[in-house]
Parts: C-alpha cells; structure tokens; sequence
C-alpha cells in the first residue's frame, strides 16, 4: 500500500470503529446481545438521532489531524513551532464546538471548525471538557489525576508525522494529568507510526514499541495490559465478551488500548476486529476506534465493509483530512515531496498557529 492507502485506512476505519460503537457504549453485553442478537451490533445503528453517527472520538481525532498539519505549516514557514500548542489550540476549538467557553482566546480559523456537523454535541468526555475549560495557556498540562481514554483515542494522527511517542504524550497530557492516561497515548502512536513507516506487522511493532518506552516510569500499567493482550494472542485466544471484561471496560487509556490491540491481533478481517472491539460491556466506541486505527493502518481503507463506508457520517470530511495529511512532506520521507508550505490551499486551511 502506498502512504494514501495506510492513512485513509487508519482514519476511516477508526471512525468506522466508533460509528459501530456509539449505538452501544453505555450498554452493558447482555443488553446488546438481547438487542442484536447473539453476534451482537455489526451494522451501524441509531445513536444521536442518526445511522453512522460518530461521538466526540472522531471528532478530537479531526482536531487533532488538524494540529498537527497546522503545527508543521508554522514549522516550515516560521522555523520554530511548540507544536503542544498548536495541537492545544486546535482542541480548544473543538471545545468551543461542543458548548466550552475557553479561558484564553481561541482563533477560529481555517476550514475544520466551518464544517458545521462537527458542532453536534456527542456526549463530550467530562474529563476533555473540564481540562480545556481550565487552560489558562496554550500546552498547559492537566492537573487531574484522571486516565481516562480520552487521551489515547484522539492521537492515531501522530502516526504520520515526526517523533509520534512524545507529541501524542503531549497532546494527552493536555487533558489527562495521570501517567497512564498519557503514557498510553504516547505508546498507541508509536506502535502506529511503526506500521506506517516500516510496514512490519503489528505484533512486531508492538514488541519494539515497549522494548523502546516499556520501562519509562509511569508506563507500567499499559505495559501490563499491552502484555497481556500479546499473551492471548501468541496462545491463539480470540477475543470474547466475557474475556474482555476480564481486562475491563476501557473505560481508562490502559484499558482501552489493551482492548484494542488484542482485537486487532487477533482478527482475521478488519470487521472482525473492530466487531470484537466494540462487542463488549464498557466503552464500545473508543475501543472500537483503537482497534480501527490498527487494522485500518495495516490493511487500508478498501478492507472497510462498504456497508459501512456509504453511511459514515463525516466521510468526506475525513477523506479530506487524510489528502491533507498526505501532502505534508514531514508526514513522510520522500525526496520527490510536494512542498505544502508553498502551496496556498494547504496555508489557507492550515493557517500556522
């Protein structure tokens, strides 16, 4: 697959992921499987008054793409960048989108905070919006103890761009203070960024992944449940309901990320992965995304079920994030790359701040 290939499937399939999982994610596994049957959800189902509909997973996902690009622009046009702020500045005005009030003033530039669908309110994660809502300047860090997933699910854009491990690391630390809401964030884009630039599988990049960043302190909770979910894998158990509980809901980044990976390493198709991610008593649309980002990276968007793909909410939205990410030259290594900085549509929708 080429760069275009890896990046729309990491992206569509994620929100694919999370589409699957809105319908479900406050219910617990006996309530879907008397609702959808024995294999539980595997279609798309009603939730915030739509079919395909994403939540707030997606949509930090977006703002996230959207930081970075922006944070690259300013890099190569102004030569320095701290590029937490810039991401910081791009969830801020998610945060706007959903009702925030921020405390420092927000730009609201370019074309993403435009696309007016990504101002539906998608049950916000109190922890995001109470973070942001406390900021008093761009790249402060988070002063709760919270690890909740919503810093490990919004960071698979970091894949496509340089020193992935510490700038996810960064952008979760932004709304999760606990180490291992953050950490784990940091070890997702890694293990991504790895697929992406070496094409090695994902038990390989999962392996180099924490024998790189395994032993930092704070990491020792996901590295337990990294772990445990490569164990299950090397014995050839596949993911159930009962044994995902065993690891918990995903409701915090560990959790979530050890879903995730376990679905995604043991599946032998893209749906069935993402249909173990989200088949589960807990936080259905978060792990669903995780376990998208990872497939959809290996195999491409041509992998995505097309029944899904036709009632995606957002698609185009999201197909055009992904061009936008694979025109920037830092996103890749290329002697023959566009320059984005000179081109004036990239400038015009990714202004560099």
């Amino acid at each position: 697959m080429n760069r275009l290939d890896r990046i729309r499937g990491c992206l569509l399939a994620g929100a694919a992921g999370d589409a699957l999982g809105a319908a479900v994610e406050f219910m617990d596994w006996p309530s879907i499987r008397q609702k959808f049957g024995e294999q539980g959800i595997r279609d798309f189902a009603p939730a915030f008054g739509k079919v395909g509909a994403i939540t707030d997973d997606t949509q930090m996902m977006l703002f996230t793409a959207e930081g970075l690009i922006r944070a690259w622009v300013r890099q190569n046009s102004r030569g320095i960048c701290n590029v937490a702020s810039v991401i910081h500045h791009a969830l801020l005005r998610w945060y706007i989108t959903q009702g925030g009030k921020p405390k420092t003033e927000v730009v609201q530039d370019g074309w993403l905070i435009g696309e007016r669908d990504l101002w539906s309110r998608r049950a916000p994660g109190m922890t995001c919006m109470s973070a942001l809502g406390a900021s008093l300047s761009f790249a402060q860090e988070a002063t709760n103890d919270s690890k909740g997933c919503g810093g490990v699910m919004r960071v698979a854009p970091h894949a496509f761009f340089p020193d992935a491990f510490y700038h996810a690391l960064e952008n979760a630390h932004l709304t999760h203070g606990h180490p291992s809401g953050y950490e784990a964030a940091g070890l997702f884009a890694d293990i991504l960024q790895r697929i992406y630039e070496q094409a090695c599988d994902l038990k390989d990049a999962v392996r180099q992944s924490l024998a790189e960043h395994g032993q930092r302190p704070g990491m020792a909770e996901t590295k337990e449940m990294v772990e445990y979910a490569l164990r299950q894998a090397e014995a050839g158990i596949a993911p159930t309901p009962e044994g995902i509980a065993v690891m918990g809901g995903g409701w915090v980044a560990e959790e979530a990320l050890g879903i995730g990976l376990w679905c995604a390493l043991m599946a032998s198709s893209l749906e069935e992965g993402i249909c173990w991610a989200v088949n589960h008593t807990g936080d259905s649309d978060s792990t669903g995304l995780i376990a998208g980002n990872l497939l959809g990276i290996q195999l491409g968007a041509d992998a995505i079920p097309a029944r899904w793909l036709e009632s995606l909410e957002l698609r185009d939205v999201i197909e055009q994030v992904a061009h936008d990410i694979e025109w920037v030259p830092r996103a890749y290594n290329s002697d023959d790359s566009p320059n984005a900085v000179e081109d004036a549509r990239i400038v015009a929708r990714y202004p560099g701040f």
